[in-house]
């Protein structure tokens, strides 16, 4: 196939990038996805990352209703396979009970992505629902591209391998607890989780409903993701929840460095602590921040941990049973079919269906005592450094973070939290955070330093990222590349 670009030049563009040929004439976007679909090909049977490609929208990329005068003329862009419906296609959810399910209508964000010219080109892999962490089951395993005895982690795991890969410069990711940050973190891309009211959960849920859970996008660079954010931030016509604008656009803030932060570095939260080898990189970019000119501490937020993490699995496992409620009507059936529905999801079902008013009132007066809390700490500190994880990336197979598991779903939240114990609380206030791949792990794999801030810092956030994205001159993860990348596989052009 005569492509447009070779892949050493592909892979140097990120989405900025390749609109600005778009509109410079040299590329167009039907050439484009063209060679994403290519990249596709050459990488997905080693990493199992993509769900599938819409042949249609390769073809003709404005056929499905993107604008190509758009802000990203036309770029390709993957669509995790859960959250955001496109009208006519396939919506399945990581999961066999949804085999065949096609939304009829587009939600409000794809719109959005639509409008801003991204041309979803197709669906990256989630586990069942987007609940646990990492995809691994009997419809697909998706591997690291860095190396493939590891996951990529999840719930947006093809998502990561695919922006790692350099498949395409960016694809939609969504955060419940940390699916955006940690695979973003272990893969080497960056991950934005944006504050409660920007990206819309229109039509069928709103930032009260779904409370937790957060649209976004991995990309490569800082850009990238501060032009996501411009493009396809604001509410549908008749938000339950408000939406708030920022005093200017994030991609106009990240030309300039922010002032001299606070910033407070953290990673013993209540019960939890990081692995000594992780606890060293957080160190080591505390440092690399302080010669930035920032003040860095260790410093703590006076939250109870405790309380807080068991109020989060209270919202996850009544929240998500009614998802799974919500599709069993849908299919006329009574209760999940043991072989269409993985174990710990059939728990969640079981078990959220039973949850009280009396117990969700409960929960969000911990949701408000620990967002108080939080807020209280931003009043003399602007961000929290913590590492991605308290763990290292696992080994594809490792069983008790997979809805396949047959432990106790008490138990399985509570080993989740072990590992996942930096990411859950700032969907639980609402407040920014962002994984920057700054780390390296001692078996070579990337690892996501997470920096945290107040409601609305979102600007504040991806200055800072910019700022040591322009200090490292844009080598993020020393300039290295993963085993699997465009630019490795077997043919790529020179």
């Amino acid at each position: 196939m005569d492509l447009a670009m070779s892949w050493q030049e592909w892979a140097r563009h990120d989405a900025v990038g390749l609109a600005q040929r778009v509109r410079a004439g040299d590329v167009t976007p039907a050439e484009l996805a063209r060679q994403a679909s290519a990249a596709i090909d050459m990488t997905d049977p080693a990493l199992g990352a993509v769900v599938e490609v819409f042949g249609d929208a390769v073809d003709e990329p404005a056929a499905g209703g993107t604008r190509l005068d758009g802000p990203f003329a036309g770029v390709p862009y993957l669509m995790k396979d859960s959250a955001l419906a496109l009208g006519g296609r396939l919506q399945e959810f990581g999961s066999k009970l949804m085999r065949g399910h096609r939304p009829a209508h587009d939600a409000w964000l794809t719109t959005r992505l639509r409008d801003a010219g991204l041309n979803i080109i197709g669906r990256t892999t989630t586990p069942e629902f987007a609940v646990c962490s990492s995809c691994e089951n009997d419809l697909f395993v998706t591997r690291n591209p860095w190396n493939l005895e590891y996951t990529t982690c999840g719930s947006s795991a093809g998502t990561a391998a695919v922006v790692a890969a350099g498949v395409v410069p960016m694809a939609h990711a969504t955060d419940g607890g940390g699916s955006i940050r940690i695979p973003a973190g272990f893969n080497g891309n960056i991950g934005l989780k944006v504050s409660r009211g920007v990206f819309s959960l229109a039509p069928s849920r709103s930032d009260l409903s779904g409370l937790v859970s957060i649209q976004g996008c991995h990309s490569r660079t800082v850009r990238d993701t501060a032009a996501f954010v411009d493009a396809c931030r604001g509410g549908a016509p008749g938000e339950f929840m408000p939406f708030w604008s920022p005093a200017e656009p994030c991609s106009e803030a990240i030309r300039r460095d922010p002032g001299r932060l606070r910033i407070a570095l953290s990673h013993e939260w209540g019960p939890y602590r990081a692995a000594p080898e992780l606890v060293a990189e957080l160190e080591r970019a505390g440092r690399f921040l302080e010669g930035l000119g920032h003040r860095v501490e260790w410093a703590l937020p006076d939250v109870d941990f405790e309380a807080a993490y068991a109020a989060q699995t209270t919202c996850y496992i009544s929240n998500f049973a009614q998802v799974i409620a919500e599709q069993l009507g849908r299919l006329g059936l009574r209760r999940p079919p043991e072989d269409l529905l993985e174990p710990i999801n059939i728990q969640i079902w079981e078990t959220g269906l039973r949850t009280s008013y009396a117990e969700r009132a409960a929960m969000q007066a911990v949701f408000n005592a620990t967002s108080r809390a939080f807020g209280e700490f931003y009043t003399r500190w602007d961000v929290i450094l913590t590492p991605i994880t308290a763990l290292a990336t696992p080994k594809v197979g490792t069983v008790e973070y997979l809805t396949t598991s047959r432990a106790s779903v008490y138990d399985w939240f509570a080993n989740l939290w072990r590992f996942f114990a930096y990411t859950p609380l700032s969907n639980l206030c609402g407040t920014p955070a962002i994984s920057l791949p700054m780390g390296v792990q001692p078996n070579g794999l990337p690892f996501g330093i997470q920096a945290q801030a107040a409601q609305a810092a979102d600007g504040l956030l991806l200055q800072l990222a910019a700022q040591v994205e322009r200090a490292l001159q844009g080598r993020w993860n020393d300039g290295r590349v993963p085993t699997v990348h465009v630019t490795r596989a077997e043919g790529a052009l020179a």
